[in-house]
């Protein structure tokens, strides 16, 4: 196992298991699933306990497939759409520095896991396991991540975010 290799599997955990951790969330913290449906109602994604449901098992899902080298172009395509509608729903309008609530965290989220797609999962991956050096990676992956990623993200918010009216004063 080489340097690159052990760089990458620190890098697929990290990230896989930080989101898998927010997906896991929703399910069991705070409010669980009816208080983060309501949540997604309020911000404008409609219905909200579908969303609050597709987002808990997409995070935890697309987390692990990640953290585990799975499918990791599509794994990261999902680290895209997620962060992509988080970033647009909840952070856009609070600037880019994450202690302003902004939306710096989702960018590193989605890029770092677009670079794992691009550089490929490394050898202690399912992937390779399964695929061997058949898996895709490179600018195919980079370009699956990416491409898969915005259109379903994209394709979310078109089909499903219904923003707020603005409180009258």
């Amino acid at each position: 196992m080489t340097a690159y290799d052990t760089g990458v599997l620190i890098l697929r955990v990290c990230l896989g298991l930080t989101m898998a951790a927010h997906g896991y969330q929703k399910f069991l913290g705070g409010g669980r699933i009816p208080g983060t449906a309501r949540w997604f109602d309020s911000i404008g994604m409609r219905p909200g306990i579908v969303h609050a449901r597709l987002a808990a098992s997409s995070e935890i899902g697309v987390g692990l497939a990640l953290a585990f080298g799975l499918l990791t172009p599509i794994a990261a395509a999902g680290f895209v759409a997620l962060m992509l509608v988080a970033a647009w729903t909840v952070h856009r309008s609070k600037g880019f520095f994450i202690v302003g609530e902004g939306w710096e965290y989702n960018l590193v989220l989605a890029v770092g896991a677009v670079s794992v797609a691009t550089l490929g999962p490394g050898r202690i991956s399912l992937d390779q396991l399964i695929f061997g050096t058949d898996r895709v990676d490179g600018w195919w992956g980079f370009g699956l991540a990416v491409g898969l990623g915005l259109a379903a993200g994209v394709g979310q918010l078109a089909l499903f975010y219904r923003p707020p009216a603005p409180a009258r004063s």
